[in-house]
């Protein structure tokens, strides 16, 4: 793979130099200094979808440099000039792992993870693997994402997303995923070390009386802000001698620990989190491209960089050179593109 900074000065197939292309802090995705008007970009994909064949390279390079406004205009622009959606003529024209994550990377962020959240609770998967997407928009996004998704959740599937999980989820993992995905956090950094350390020691409590789903431990990890949760987390560790979420998963080994385990982690590192959905969907027989193209999707506007630097440490490996190895073709190189690379 060629180097971040060496990207090409010629013209890419939509006439765009490629050196135009820039960074957005911690996010892996790379849009443009000057971006082309939505009527330019809407011609351009539906020239695209015309003719034999479709071209894959120029949906690629328009929409995997397209941040979430810019691709909300597109959407609208395209449904004006070709009275179609763009989602319905992405569906006609392209497939499998690439159409897949193509088109969900062309919709709205919160219409996307009701959409996910959804496939999710009609699985008829065991476990709670399937479930992450529930835990990451409730536990890894801000709050004000999460009141988007509840919305467009109802919109889309008229029911609520707290009646879907009652029905689809058993106890005591649907009182925890409820607590979770009606909450509205503070957002600002707000902590208060006496209320870390007092709640600590309650889940602590907890842990030690095998009472994992108590009133106090959901209220606690549903309503308290990110910032007063690490700090929690900190108290814990440096009173009881361990992380809360070892102490968790020796206190046994079912479905409750593993999802509880999964929403410290959301909370206390997101970024390591989805380092290890990339390396667990990756590593060993096949490859999870659900989950791959969840993780990439949802974190290339967000905080990639952090997940690649998390990934290295973790299997002192690259996360693009992962990907590449374990993906192929037009899936491979819009995963690439989002991650912020050149094949």
């Amino acid at each position: 793979m060629k180097s971040f900074k060496k990207l090409l000065t010629s013209k890419s197939k939509t006439g765009v130099p490629e050196s135009s292309f820039k960074f957005g802090g911690m996010a892996s995705l790379i849009t443009l200094d000057v971006v082309p008007s939505p009527e330019e970009d809407s011609q351009k994909l539906k020239k695209a979808f015309i003719g034999l064949g479709t071209d894959e390279d120029v949906i690629i390079e328009i929409l995997g440099h397209r941040d979430a406004n810019q691709r909300k205009k597109i959407r609208e622009t395209y449904h004006q000039l070709h009275n179609e959606t763009l989602i319905d003529g992405l569906n006609k024209e392209v497939s499998g792992d690439f159409g897949k994550a193509v088109i969900l990377w062309t919709y709205d962020p919160c219409e996307r993870d009701a959409r996910l959240a959804n496939e999710a609770l009609k699985s008829k998967k065991k476990g709670v693997k399937h479930l992450e997407i529930i835990v990451e928009m409730s536990c890894a996004s801000s709050p004000q994402h999460l009141v988007g998704v509840r919305k467009a959740y109802c919109d889309l599937f008229n029911s609520s997303l707290e009646e879907d999980i009652l029905v689809s989820v058993p106890m005591p993992l649907r009182k925890i995923l409820v607590g979770l995905v009606t909450s509205y956090r503070y957002d600002k950094e707000m902590v208060d070390k006496d209320v870390a350390r007092l709640e600590a020691n309650r889940i602590h409590e907890s842990i030690k009386s095998k009472e994992l789903a108590h009133d106090d431990v959901v209220y606690i990890l549903s309503t308290r802000n990110f910032y007063q949760l690490r700090a929690t987390f900190e108290c814990y560790k440096e009173k009881h001698g361990s992380p809360i979420d070892e102490d968790i998963m020796k206190s046994g080994k079912g479905d409750l620990e593993s999802l509880l385990k999964m929403v410290v982690l959301c909370i206390d590192s997101p970024e390591k989190h989805f380092a290890q959905v990339i390396g667990t969907s990756i590593i060993g027989l096949g490859t999870d491209e659900d989950s791959l193209t969840r993780a990439i999707i949802s974190r290339a506007e967000i905080d990639m960089m952090k997940v690649k630097s998390e990934y290295l440490n973790i299997y002192k490996s690259s996360l693009d050179d992962a990907v590449i190895g374990d993906t192929s073709g037009d899936y491979r190189k819009f995963l690439i593109t989002l991650l912020g690379g050149k094949i």
